[in-house]
């Protein structure tokens, strides 16, 4: 009896989750999200993680009163990691159809994803970055020139994904007639 309730009560657990979908054009159609007001109410996730490499450098050489040559280097480096299932909110469309999401707050601090064509199935907004760029793929972030680390992290095929829920509910009203007399 008590196995019978833990499956019971593990099915209707599952049944009440949500499925992670792809965000796609068929999607934005099927819940007409097409304005910024209603994709504000989505709540969007990433599905594959991304890492974001910058390294200031700088070198100065001087000499001293001595004569003493100096050669001084300083550098800097910050990564940023965004795992996959990081939730983020939507923060405009850009000119080409685009989406722009951020993962936190602060000044330029948002990623771009595009709709990219996979033949006949849906179209899912991939992560953009300049992927033919000197020295490997950039992208701006925070005000920043961030390199995407394709070692670490699957950036190429990330894309942005929603929660989706299938509620239905159905009533049904069962009555016996016991029929009339004369």
């Amino acid at each position: 009896m008590k196995k019978i309730l833990l499956f019971l009560s593990t099915f209707t657990f599952l049944i009440s989750c949500g499925v992670r979908v792809p965000y796609t054009n068929d999607l934005r159609d099927e819940f007409s999200l097409d304005t910024e007001e209603k994709m504000r109410n989505v709540q969007f996730l990433i599905s594959q993680t991304i890492v974001l490499d910058q390294e200031l450098r700088s070198d100065t050489q001087n000499t001293t009163e001595n004569g003493t040559l100096i050669a001084s280097s300083n550098s800097k480096k910050e990564t940023i990691v965004i795992p996959a299932g990081t939730k983020c909110i939507f923060e405009s469309f850009g000119t080409k159809g685009e989406i722009f999401v951020r993962f936190e707050t602060g000044d330029q601090k948002t990623l771009i994803f595009s709709s990219k064509t996979e033949g006949n199935r849906n179209k899912r907004y991939y992560f953009e970055a300049d992927w033919s760029a000197q020295g490997g793929p950039k992208i701006k972030y925070g005000g920043n020139i961030f390199k995407v680390s394709l070692i670490r992290g699957s950036a190429r095929s990330s894309y942005i994904e929603v929660v989706k829920k299938n509620l239905q509910k159905s009533r049904r009203k069962e009555r016996v007639v016991k029929g009339l007399k004369v």
